[in-house]
């Protein structure tokens, strides 16, 4: 499932953002009627279309392991995050029809037809994300029914949607899915711009890319510091786990790297900001913290997993935030986006980070969610499949990602060469 969901959600996030990048190029086109963001806006639907149909194939392959690898969960849970996945499917299928619309759709319907056509495509792939992430919150944050036994009863799915670490979750990812796909593609375009500094389509590509990017990339700080505050209400255990806090105690400090010693029950050489955990948990420096010590071994999270991708994360979108904020200040000063080489290698070197920063971010809160499937109410030995043999699960579904991830790269690298012997500018 791990590997099911590090694959996929590549793909989920790239279907997020780009069609916003592509209604973006389209309207500018409407704009101004230069014809370089009409070719944009071409070239980046065909890329969503690749992205899309491998990411409905590894999507499918995810809900088919929800039954065959969890029957527990999805025994005790189904009646209850079912409504979820339903408007998900919804939401998928709006996306794919008016995809099909939007590809096929050029000069054949009126030009503000289609480029509404394309902002459904973004919002339906923006909404088909969040109703995916509610039904994770809801596993970190379980509400909307009552325990009788081992049995739910008195099931309410619309309180289980809205659980409360549905806000928190949603904007976070699909903050983290923009900032991840602009800063991707305008790596990818940063690197092209200097090797050809002549190409206005490479340059209004970059600009599209960054302004979505360099936006999602400063919100998401805010967007994380909201999202710690919701997790000291709600996962404790998973908080202090995430900032290697072994110890309940006021003042806890924020800490910078580190090496958790879980039989020492501390975190060595860690650079550490006093109060700094308190004041980002609950805005006072002197709150209280509770420890990993407050709950059984039993019951703790691997902290040696959690707290370096926590760092990884965090780290990944600090260098993407600075980079955001060196093109705000330039842009705002001169009026005109940096493109000195400097400023592009820098874009260059950090495109890669958002994506490492989502799968380190999925990490964080699937790892650090443990021992527990769904939050103090179902294990995750409990949940899982008693069936014998899943090695040989493993490997076909590897082999179906590789299959996948070659297919994608070849499609996507004929495109490429396509644009190139069609005398148009790389995309």
């Amino acid at each position: 499932m791990a590997l099911s969901l590090g694959f996929h959600i590549l793909f989920a996030v790239v279907g997020i953002a780009l069609p916003l990048m592509m209604v973006i190029a389209e309207a500018l086109w409407l704009r101004t009627g230069d014809a370089i963001y009409r070719d944009l806006a071409k070239r980046w639907a065909r890329g969503a279309a690749v992205m899309f149909a491998v990411g409905a194939v590894s999507g499918t392959a995810l809900s088919f392991e929800l039954g065959l690898l969890w029957p527990g969960f999805m025994r005790f849970s189904g009646p209850i995050i079912g409504l979820g996945f339903a408007l998900e499917g919804f939401a998928f299928f709006t996306e794919a029809i008016f995809l099909g619309i939007y590809l096929h759709g050029w000069d054949r319907v009126p030009a503000a037809a289609h480029w509404l056509a394309g902002v459904v495509v973004s919002a339906s792939g923006a909404a088909s994300g969040i109703l995916v992430v509610s039904v994770n919150a809801w596993m970190n944050a379980p509400v909307g029914f009552t325990l009788e036994g081992a049995r739910a009863v008195e099931i309410d799915p619309i309180a289980a949607m809205f659980n409360p670490c549905f806000g928190s979750e949603a904007i976070h990812m699909t903050l983290a899915a923009y900032a991840a796909t602009g800063f991707c593609a305008a790596g990818v375009h940063a690197v092209l711009l200097r090797r050809d500094r002549t190409s206005r389509l490479h340059r209004a590509a970059l600009g599209i890319a960054l302004a979505v990017g360099c936006v999602a990339s400063i919100l998401q700080p805010i967007s994380g510091d909201y999202a710690a505050r919701v997790a000291a209400r709600t996962q404790p255990v998973k908080l202090a786990g995430m900032e290697g806090q072994f110890r309940t105690r006021r003042g806890a400090p924020l800490r910078i790297g580190g090496v958790p010693d879980s039989e020492a029950g501390v975190t060595r050489y860690a650079l550490e900001i006093p109060g700094g955990l308190s004041l980002l948990a609950y805005h006072d420096v002197h709150a209280e913290v509770e420890g990993l010590d407050a709950v059984p071994k039993r019951d703790r999270p691997p902290v040696s997993v959690i707290h370096p991708a926590f760092q990884v994360m965090v780290g990944c979108g600090s260098l993407m935030a600075a980079v955001a904020t060196w093109a705000g200040v330039v842009a705002w000063r001169t009026r005109r986006l940096p493109d000195g080489p400097r400023f592009l290698t820098a874009v260059a070197l950090v495109g890669p980070l958002g994506m490492v920063a989502i799968e380190a971010g999925w990490i964080v809160t699937e790892v650090g969610r443990q021992p527990w499937i769904i939050h103090k109410v179902m294990r995750t030995a409990d949940a899982v499949t008693p069936v014998p043999g899943l090695i040989f699960s493993l490997a076909g579904y590897t082999a179906l990602y590789l299959g996948l991830a070659a297919v994608t790269a070849v499609l996507l690298t004929a495109m490429f060469r396509a644009s190139r012997d069609a005398g148009g500018a790389e995309a």
